[in-house]
């Protein structure tokens, strides 16, 4: 489990990377929701209700996860079967049944719906029975991944997160999804969403025109970033080098160097570290980060599931969340449509913190450093 200093101190959280626009006057420090949670009940998964927000995260290893009904997509589902104007999606894939007939049901009764989706996955089952219904679907048809998870509702709501709308997204991976009311958010993503359905511009031919890149909602402050043309990694870094007591992640993918690197050098100044990674990735990527993290003597392990660990989530002084569509790759921060959120909520970080000790205990004990008796 996590052993992390008890902080005796607050420090003032200042974003100095970009322009702030405000919903609502800025606080000091990493806030605390306003407004209590309450716990959303899921057949599968769990959710937590922050008022302004609500947050979800699958659960595998639930004795009813097979049945692939009743987790987090059934709340997205009836968020779409509520529409009334417009559903855009950004979706890197998708099967999942609930979210088709949503669709379907919504296209049906004049939602204008439009879908943004990566080419290579546009001849699955479901992203056929909608284009066979009429709803337009645009791939990216570039060398790079149309990699988002994100969903916008009437222009009133945004679900994102990195749950692909799959059956293994859903139920069989460990993954995280968010839903937002606040018109600012709402406007960045919509700006994205249009660069790719009306302009037809993926990958490189995106531009850095985010309207609100830093805003306030409900009195916490969140910064978006797109990849490739917000420069993600250094946002990361940034944050790594800043880090006062611990710095937790879970990752899919992790190859990046300069956010390894950036890891080590905050963990040779006494920084807590720990993490957990997928092993499919961890066995098969070229240039992966678990050894260099385990030989450092890092408590960085293996996931313990058969699914994927397909989060992307770093916890900051257990006060900051970095999550999204982002891997920590170098693909993913020069090819792929990518999309993070940098969250200073307390509240917020502490649930993520319930997830990471959650996939912790599932994992396998950390690698030995095999040079420590040398």
């Amino acid at each position: 489990m996590r052993i992390v200093p008890i902080i005796l101190s607050v420090f003032i959280l200042i974003s100095a990377c970009q322009p702030i626009s405000t919903e609502t006057p800025p606080p000091p420090t990493a806030v605390k929701n306003s407004v209590d949670q309450k716990e959303i009940p899921l057949d599968i998964g769990y959710g937590v209700d922050g008022g302004w927000y609500e947050l979800y995260f699958t659960d595998p290893v639930h004795s009813d996860a097979h049945s692939y009904r009743g987790g987090p997509d059934r709340e997205l589902a009836e968020a779409i079967n509520n529409a009334r104007l417009s559903v855009d999606l950004a979706v890197y894939s998708m099967s999942l049944w609930s979210i088709q007939d949503a669709l379907l049901d919504a296209h049906h009764r004049g939602v204008d719906v439009h879908i943004v989706m990566e080419s290579g996955n546009m001849d699955r089952d479901v992203p056929q029975e909608l284009l066979e219904a009429g709803i337009p679907i645009i791939g990216d048809r570039r060398a790079g991944l149309m990699h988002d998870k994100f969903v916008i509702i009437d222009r009133s709501e945004l679900w994102v997160g990195s749950m692909n709308f799959t059956v293994g997204g859903g139920y069989e991976d460990n993954n995280n999804l968010m839903r937002f009311y606040s018109q600012k958010l709402i406007e960045n993503y919509q700006t994205e969403f249009d660069e790719m359905f009306v302009d037809d511009h993926f990958g490189k031919d995106t531009v850095a025109d985010t309207p609100n890149p830093s805003t306030y909602v409900n009195g916490t402050l969140i910064e978006t970033y797109f990849s490739p043309d917000d420069g993600v990694q250094d946002v990361i870094i940034e944050q790594i080098n800043n880090a006062e007591e611990s710095i937790f992640f879970m990752a899919f993918s992790f190859t990046s160097d300069p956010i390894s690197e950036a890891i080590q050098a905050r963990a040779e100044d006494g920084i807590v570290v720990a993490g957990v990674m997928d092993e499919t990735q961890i066995n098969s990527n070229q240039g992966g980060e678990y050894d260099t993290f385990a030989q450092a003597g890092f408590d960085v392990r293996k996931d313990g599931i058969e699914g994927l660990m397909h989060h992307k989530v770093f916890i900051i002084d257990e006060r900051i969340v970095i999550t999204g569509s982002y891997n920590f790759s170098l693909s993913a921060e020069e090819r792929n449509n990518e999309n993070i959120l940098v969250i200073y909520n307390s509240e917020i970080a502490e649930e993520f913190l319930k997830e990471f000790d959650r996939v912790q205990v599932q994992a396998e004990e950390p690698q030995e450093n095999e040079n420590e008796e040398e």
